[in-house]
């Protein structure tokens, strides 16, 4: 069928196209190729795939409103995955409009063009942030998530209600899939690993916020993007059981689902530091910083549902993955 994948030249979005041409699927990506880190990485990433003949691309932006409905309307997908989003929760503490403007008004545009053509399943990012101030373990998507601790937070649940109202209005099916701490090969350059590797390579200090005594329920990419597509292949359904004077934030009478995609097993930040220094053989040099505003102390996802209505689950032990991408890194920029 044919797919039309937002950020297809981000780290999920990229991996995930390689994927479904691989099954035989058409595939139109989009991605603005901003600069809010390396663009030189996203374009090495896009040469994996722009030249399959499966696959198009276009340069455009989620919030230019017209572009995106010349894309739905030329292309005419049969299903979306909205991987595209301004990403990284200590940058929207300095730069908040820019979530607004690819968050909101862009996953606007989005649902919009589904609205108008006929799509029979958009599949879209949510995020682990949305849990928040939540502190009961693990995080399970019937919980209540009215505490968000970040503008990028409140902009991916935002998603799922705007995405609830096109379900219930006019019966689009919509699944949020919250993910948690995405690494791996080809992996975003602001996010911990990477920087983390980048600094040990190189002699330098690496940051430990909160003492290094955050949990994280480190998730790889192969994972993510499996769960990515068995979630497309099936498109939400209502919930007949659903009730308003006891709602299930995960379902709806609407065509409506949020899932977590996790490893399910929460890591110590020092031991995610232990196996990096074991894959690269060398000790990091560590300076311990307190908690950052907008950040989450640990995560922890509940992925029953997903076991449920999917059978799948995350499975690559960290130390696994950690050393794939030391590898990856080690040959991507000959070190």
């Amino acid at each position: 069928m044919k797919v039309l994948v937002t950020g297809s030249a981000g780290f999920i979005g990229s991996a995930l196209v390689l994927r479904l041409l691989a099954r035989g699927d058409t595939v139109v990506g989009i991605d603005n190729h901003n600069d809010y880190y390396d663009p030189a990485l996203k374009e090495a990433r896009l040469d994996r795939h722009a030249g399959h003949p499966g696959y198009t691309h276009l340069r455009i932006d989620l919030a230019d409103r017209k572009a995106m409905e010349t894309a739905f309307g030329e292309h005419k997908p049969r299903r979306v995955v909205n991987l595209a989003a301004q990403a990284g929760v200590r940058y929207s503490l300095d730069n908040p409009l820019a979530y607004i403007d690819s968050n909101i008004v862009g996953f606007g545009h989005i649902l919009e063009g589904c609205r108008h053509h006929g799509i029979e399943h958009l599949v879209y990012a949510s995020s682990s942030s949305v849990y928040g101030a939540n502190t009961a373990m693990p995080f399970s998507t019937h919980d209540n998530v009215d505490h968000p601790l970040s503008l990028y937070a409140a902009s991916k649940k935002a998603n799922e209600l705007m995405a609830h109202t096109y379900s219930h209005l006019f019966g689009l099916p919509t699944t949020g899939l919250r993910f948690f701490t995405v690494y791996g090969p080809w992996g975003r350059p602001d996010m911990a690993l990477f920087k983390f590797t980048r600094a040990i390579l190189a002699g330098e200090k690496i940051p430990v916020f909160n003492y290094g005594r955050h949990r994280r329920d480190f998730t790889y990419i192969d994972d993510i993007v499996a769960g990515v597509i068995r979630v497309l292949d099936k498109p939400a359904t209502g919930n007949p059981e659903w009730r308003g004077d006891t709602p299930d934030s995960a379902t709806s009478r609407a065509p409506w689902r949020v899932y977590n995609i996790g490893n399910n097993q929460p890591v110590e930040l020092m031991d995610y530091i232990a196996a990096l220094e074991k894959a690269l053989g060398k000790k990091a040099d560590m300076e311990m910083l307190p908690l950052q505003p907008g950040d989450v102390p640990d995560t922890y996802a509940d992925t029953g549902d997903l076991v449920r209505d999917f059978g799948y689950k995350p499975a690559t032990p960290v130390e696994q993955g950690v050393a794939r991408f030391v590898d990856w890194y080690r040959g991507y920029y000959k070190v």
